[in-house]
């Protein structure tokens, strides 16, 4: 009977999943919402800040996806299986992707908002102070060696296995 219940328990985190969805369709929004602010300056729209917009829409659709992978992988590892109806559309990544291996995925993902973040800071260098500028790129750089460590010991105890 207690074993049924914890099992059952899995579905409390089907509101998070659903939520993160929610959190989807608000990036998509403001992803829509850039677009349209960039549409009517884009003639007089500086070089660089034309490139600030992109990295900005780049940085939307990296988290969009970090939502996405993480929404299907986690609803897959910790709810229940997604049956689709129609094989072909299923993305390939889904069912293989292990607590792990998700756990690799988001750090890269964070690793390379960070970068994105960081470009963004240096196009702007001569607006933002020397002390931010390097607390930022020290985080960045623990994200890395994180996501790295993280990586390393995922190889570690595949090996062991």
């Amino acid at each position: 009977m207690i074993k049924k219940m914890i099992y059952a328990s899995r579905w409390f985190m089907f509101p998070v999943y659903f939520g993160l969805s929610l959190g989807f369709i608000l990036l998509t929004l403001k992803f829509f919402q850039e677009v349209f602010y960039v549409l009517p300056e884009i003639l007089v729209i500086s070089e660089s800040g034309l490139v600030l917009v992109v990295l900005s829409l780049i940085d939307i659709a990296l988290v969009g996806g970090l939502l996405v992978m993480v929404m299907f992988s986690g609803y897959e590892n910790f709810i229940s299986k997604m049956h689709m109806e129609d094989d072909k559309n299923r993305l390939e990544w889904m069912g293989k992707m292990d607590v792990n291996s998700i756990k690799n995925k988001v750090s890269s993902s964070i690793v390379a908002i960070s970068s994105v973040h960081l470009l963004k800071l240096f196009m702007e260098a001569e607006k933002v102070s020397d002390n931010k500028i390097i607390l930022c790129v020290i985080i960045h750089l623990t994200f890395v060696i994180s996501a790295f460590g993280m990586a390393y010991i995922d190889k570690m105890s595949k090996k062991i296995k």
